[in-house]
Formats: C-alpha cells, structure tokens, sequence
C-alpha cells in the first residue's frame, strides 16, 4: 500500500477536461481504492494516522425509542 502525499497549498485553476483526467476518484478506479484514498485525505485532515485510529466515545450519544 502506498502513500500519498498530502499537500493543501496545491490547488489552481483548470479546465473541465484537465479536472476529469486528475480526478482520482474516477469510475475506472475499483471501490475499494476509492474508499482507502478518501479515508487516508480524512486521516490527514484531522490529523490521525491509519494505523493508529481514534475510538469512538459511545458514552456522548444515547438512543431510545420514541413513544407514539
């Protein structure tokens, strides 16, 4: 698995045509692929490593039925 790099500076103007061919969520990209470089730009952004991943607080939400 190989990593991308991650860079928020580099960002410019293109066409419509060169906006489709660097387009890294392609149709021709498999799903799963698509999932695992949107999951690492997310891990990136908020600032957590893939192998090393934040646990979810089930204490902060609660759920129950709602009574008609």
């Amino acid at each position: 698995m190989s990593d991308y790099k991650f860079d928020r500076t580099a960002f410019r103007m293109m066409t419509f045509k060169e906006a489709d061919t660097a387009n890294v969520f392609d149709k021709s990209i498999p799903y799963a692929e698509r999932l695992r470089q949107a999951y690492f730009l997310i891990a990136q952004a908020y600032g957590f490593s893939m192998t090393d991943q934040p646990k979810l607080d089930r204490s902060y939400f609660s759920s129950r039925k709602q009574n008609n």
